[in-house]
């Protein structure tokens, strides 16, 4: 999946000139963690967040008079507080590649610009965990399972084989790891998942459930 696929395209963004209380605005509205900074020519040369624009009002009112700091409010642009350290990515860019970089850099969101810099999107943790929603396979129904594999070679054909065998249809699959365990999730197109459990285990497969890590999450 490639980011051009899953970008947002109908989007607040901002200029340079515009003014911090209109911001404000925005990002109450969009429900937005950031805002997009562009130039006259579409060109992205920053971003604000959210916190910047609530930390930029406020600090006027509590040592200002009321007259002063709305006049002031008045002549406050994003110039003079947005952020020019920008991370941008191509539409090409894998989606996974842009979460990792969203995580590493604590991105709340990540511009989208052709060759150029010119802005063609945005992308943001709604739409990552949109994403995972997909991939998941959660609004296709089905039964989920989860078992723990070895790290061998052919251990996925061997499993979607069991589950082909029982003319059973995949919806989605996914690997995650915990400590050293790694384990396979799928949601399978079946409203009986026990049959493929039972089967799974008589190959030798262990099946998790959140029983196994209850332990892990209880109360030190």
């Amino acid at each position: 999946m490639y980011v051009g696929l899953k970008m947002l395209r109908h989007f607040e963004t901002v200029k340079p000139s515009t003014l911090v209380k209109d911001a404000n605005k925005m990002v109450e509205i969009d429900k937005s963690w950031m805002l997009l900074v562009v130039d006259d020519n579409g060109k992205v040369i920053g971003y604000v967040r959210k916190e910047d624009v609530s930390a930029a009002l406020p600090s006027m009112m509590t040592t200002l008079e009321k007259h002063e700091a709305l006049y002031l409010m008045s002549k406050l642009t994003i110039d003079m507080i947005y952020r020019k350290d920008i991370t941008t990515v191509s539409p090409a860019t894998e989606i996974e590649v842009a979460a990792k970089t969203m995580i590493d850099k604590n991105l709340a969101g990540l511009a989208v610009v052709d060759d150029t810099g010119k802005l063609l999107g945005f992308i943001n943790r709604s739409v990552m965990l949109d994403v995972l929603v997909e991939e998941m396979g959660l609004l296709q129904g089905g039964r989920r399972i989860a078992f723990e594999v070895e790290e061998r070679k052919g251990v996925m054909q061997e499993v979607t084989g069991i589950i082909s065998d029982m003319d059973i249809s995949i919806i989605a699959t996914g690997t995650f790891y915990h400590n050293s365990r790694r384990m396979i999730v799928l949601r399978i197109a079946t409203d009986n998942e026990k049959p493929v459990i039972a089967e799974l285990e008589k190959q030798g497969y262990q099946i998790v459930t959140a029983e196994d890590f209850k332990n892990e999450w209880q109360p030190a």
